[in-house]
């Protein structure tokens, strides 16, 4: 995204960098700010001076917003005054681009720039990801779990989770051997996966032989309605457990909670809800979804 006040600017860099990369343009620091949110651009070139928020003000509202503040910010200016640079630097800008630009100089930081975006999302990714089932880990749940809590509060929608728990695993892992445990994880990983359609909604691994699904703007119905297809879709499996006192193949029990967030409340109420039905299920006799008061 290219950010000058100047059209006259934007221009040059555009025709410079056109046949490279997707390019969207802002003519002031709000203007700037909202495209920033809708689009998430991977590198801003914004322009330090202009009316009403200048650079400065614009980067730190970036910084500030969790939507945002990974995206690089290269600063363009005319100033030459390193105490300028060192403030930008300061407030996390990765470069400074100096007027007049040199071509040259500006496709190569713009290409080092690129890079070092792809990398750092690639490594972020990787942090959030399961390293046996691929789905999910712990850290992305606890960070979705925050962020549609309060989502769901602001917006007046209800928040569902369903808490996912293989049946006698430990007796499985004794009998068949961890390699096949591992294995045997996989596979309801990513057989719970195929239960969940949504981009938003969030399958993870909770630990060990511990799933969990977060499930935002979902009712009780809904989610038992997502939980239940879990449930069929293990079965489906046929995946033999000689060591299971409820059924010859591999099976879970799973606990479902729903509530309407409110601003102040402590997120881990709703996981403390799915975990009691959980428990419910297991005294029930296992194999089954709890999700009734």
């Amino acid at each position: 995204m290219l950010v000058d006040d100047q059209p006259l600017n934007i221009r040059v860099l555009h025709e410079l960098l056109q046949g490279d990369y997707d390019l969207y343009m802002a003519t002031s620091g709000a203007q700037a700010l909202a495209l920033a949110q809708q689009l998430l651009p991977d590198l801003i070139l914004l322009d330090l001076v202009m009316p009403d928020m200048d650079g400065y003000a614009v980067l730190r509202q970036l910084q500030q917003d969790d939507a945002t503040r990974t995206i690089p910010v290269v600063f363009v200016t005319a100033t030459q005054e390193e105490a300028d640079e060192e403030a930008g630097l300061a407030l996390g800008a990765v470069d400074f681009i100096t007027k007049p630009i040199k071509p040259a100089i500006v496709r190569a930081r713009v290409r080092t720039q690129l890079t070092i975006k792809r990398q750092a999302d690639q490594l972020r990714v990787l942090a959030q990801v399961d390293g046996l089932t691929g789905i999910a880990n712990r850290r992305r749940f606890d960070e979705m779990l925050s962020a549609e809590w309060l989502r769901c509060a602001r917006q007046g929608e209800p928040l569902s989770l369903i808490l996912i728990d293989v049946d006698f695993f430990k007796r499985y892992n004794d009998h068949y051997g961890h390699q096949m445990g591992d294995t045997c994880l996989r596979q309801v990983a990513h057989a719970l996966a195929d239960a969940v359609h949504r981009s938003h909604d969030l399958l993870a691994r909770y630990g060990g032989e511990e799933f969990v699904c977060l499930l935002p703007d979902t009712d009780a119905d809904g989610a038992a309605h997502i939980g239940e297809l879990m449930l069929e879709r293990i079965r489906a499996l046929r995946l033999p457990h000689a060591q299971s006192d409820v059924a010859e193949w591999i099976t879970v029990s799973a606990g479902c909670a729903s509530v309407l967030p409110e601003p102040g409340q402590d997120p881990a109420l709703l996981i403390a809800l799915a975990d009691q039905r959980l428990y419910r299920a297991k005294q029930q006799g296992r194999a089954r979804l709890e999700s009734a008061a």
